[in-house]
């Protein structure tokens, strides 16, 4: 039944309810700086009590179901796990943020705030930019200071709602007391607009098919709530020109800064500046979105308290499975209640350590990078094109044509399980017949009939185990920043290539995790167009644009930025003597 709540009595579209045994306020209204009401849903338990919030923050609208945009990835999250829809209605399930039927009775407030130009709330729409970070703190100190709030509030959420709890926390509101960012980035350059100076369709393409249609303003061309019947993008239809002008043009903001300059310097948050107790979740197949930040983010936050988790399978699946919400409900009992019942023994790193078939093996670690990590070089021997431990026997020049299959050195067959697990470098020198390359390198691992084994990525189901990009122009290394391991490159500035003349070349491979079973072997491809699949295409995800051939919706095929001219072209790696070609692997002894 709806109730009247004499703190917003004059609001016109705010309204409170009772319903799947909780009170949930409507569309409550949070006033920013500027004099902008942003739109809240509140559902927390109905009587007197007060409680730890735990909110999220962005674009893809507070009232509008899973199902409406992500049909297939809900179809595909509820067969994989039954466990998701048991135990709820799921008529206020959204994507990538939490149930409230399964945390309120936990004696938590769930908050859902539509971002700025997004959803039910007003203004311009700028994905993660100052302004809105800002209006997140805001939210959040807000939040701790209403009668139905203990005071501390928690913040969590998946991707974009992971992502900008990077942002938030590093500006310190008052109210912040933990974070759990569920596979989010927090390098803008490199691990979304571009990876080492190559351009990545993805931001693009996902602003199109998840943004657009859920802009406030969208109003009755979208989608209605299927919980309390109001239009999720907002009450008012604007124009398709009114629309455009509330919104900045994304794809040529990224496309228009092609080093890392004072643009993503404003998105990119300082992390040693985070105070509150992180939980950061990452997953082994979700290169370049969503493991990345996951990993730098444990390494490089402030906090004195923090924890990595990794996992596989779909990015989306786990955090709403029984797992997840358990390995939540404990963490935000400690650091939101101040119950460590459940919490006191969690080991500061655990790894669902990942085999082929989809098998994972829990196990507790103390830090990441694994401290007994016993890095190992393998060579490229152009002989046979094999990965050696011994350097390259003879001097060699192989070369590619960069749109075809490129060049793929395996190692020998295992003679025992062997476990690859870390940050990961690749070192060559290559020469190129333009004045630029781009290198796509791939960790790959084949079965002992040479059949490749792939995994449900983040997103693509064939994803290979790791990857890695480079720009040769964008060559130049970040020295304050890098490791042997885990090389950072400036991005500053463009060097280009002198056609045939030789250069040194390091390539990150992002973290990653794999278990290869005796017998099988891994192997390091080099290429200058996305990996390719080996196999049948698959038709992609409803929330997406493309066919997934192995990469998901992380391709680089923008024509402006990969012009024929440059990068249809032929590259050599030379092998052998004083050139240097390996690989730099994360070798894991048992314990």
């Amino acid at each position: 039944m709806i109730m009247s709540d004499n703190t917003y009595a004059d609001d016109p579209i705010f309204k409170s309810e009772i319903r799947e045994g909780m009170r949930v306020d409507w569309d409550v209204p949070i006033e920013m700086d500027d004099g902008l009401l942003l739109r809240a849903n509140v559902y927390r338990p109905d009587d007197d009590g007060s409680y730890p919030v735990v909110m999220s923050h962005g674009p893809y609208g507070k009232d509008l179901h899973f199902e409406e945009i992500y049909k297939t990835c809900w179809d595909l999250m509820c067969e994989n796990h039954p466990d998701v829809p048991a135990g709820s209605t799921n008529i206020h399930q959204s994507w990538e943020v939490c149930d409230p039927e399964k945390w309120v009775p936990k004696g938590y407030a769930v908050i859902r705030v539509d971002s700025r130009g997004a959803g039910r709330s007003p203004g311009y729409l700028e994905h993660w930019s100052p302004r809105e970070t800002q209006d997140f703190a805001t939210c959040i100190d807000w939040a701790g200071v209403q009668p139905w709030s203990n005071g501390k509030v928690g913040l969590s959420g998946i991707s974009y709602y992971a992502v900008n709890q990077w942002q938030v926390a590093a500006l310190r509101p008052k109210h912040l007391a933990a974070i759990c960012p569920w596979e989010g980035f927090n390098d803008f350059y490199r691990e979304l607009a571009y990876q080492d100076g190559i351009y990545d369709s993805f931001a693009r393409h996902w602003y199109d098919m998840q943004i657009l249609k859920i802009q406030h303003g969208y109003g009755d061309r979208g989608w209605a709530s299927r919980a309390n019947g109001e239009l999720a993008a907002g009450p008012d239809t604007l124009s398709d020109e009114e629309l455009a002008a509330n919104r900045y043009d994304l794809y040529q903001s990224y496309i228009s800064h092609p080093l890392d300059d004072d643009y993503y310097a404003a998105l990119t948050p300082d992390l040693s500046k985070i105070e509150v107790p992180v939980l950061s979740c990452a997953n082994w197949g979700g290169a370049p979105l969503h493991p990345r930040g996951n990993f730098n983010g444990f390494m490089q936050a402030g906090s004195k308290e923090k924890y990595l988790e990794v996992h596989g399978l779909e990015h989306w699946s786990l955090y709403y499975t029984d797992y997840g919400n358990d390995l939540q409900w404990r963490f935000f009992d400690r650091y939101l209640k101040g119950d460590d019942s459940g919490w006191k023994d969690q080991p500061r790193v655990s790894l669902n350590v990942r085999h082929p078939g989809e098998k994972f093996v829990l196990r507790a670690e103390d830090d990441w990078p694994l401290p007994r990590t016993q890095y190992t070089k393998y060579h490229l021997e152009p002989a046979g094109q094999v990965l050696s431990e011994k350097t390259a026997s003879t001097v060699a020049e192989i070369t590619y044509g960069a749109m075809g299959d490129g060049l793929t050195f395996l190692s020998n067959p295992m003679a025992e399980d062997t476990e690859i697990c870390g940050p990961m470098a690749v070192k060559l020198n290559i020469s190129s017949d333009t004045r630029d390359a781009d290198l796509f390198v791939v960790l790959r691992v084949f079965q002992s009939d040479m059949k490749e084994v792939t995994f449900r990525g983040a997103l693509d189901p064939h994803t290979p185990v790791a990857s890695g990009w480079l720009r040769a122009s964008h060559r130049k290394l970040d020295p304050a920043r890098s490791t042997e391991a885990a090389p950072v490159h400036a991005n500053d500035e463009v060097q280009a290539l002198n056609p045939g003349e030789v250069y040194e070349v390091d390539v990150e491979i992002h973290a990653s995790g794999i278990v290869v079973p005796a017998g099988y072997r891994f192997g390091l491809s080099i290429r200058g167009c996305d990996y390719v699949y080996p196999g049948e295409p698959n038709s992609g995800l409803s929330n997406m644009k493309n066919t997934f051939t192995g990469v998901g919706p992380f391709l680089h095929d923008d024509p402006d930025n990969r012009p024929a001219e440059v990068f249809d072209n032929n590259v050599t790696v030379h092998l052998g003597g004083d050139n240097a070609g390996y690989v730099l692997l994360p070798f894991i002894p048992a314990k």
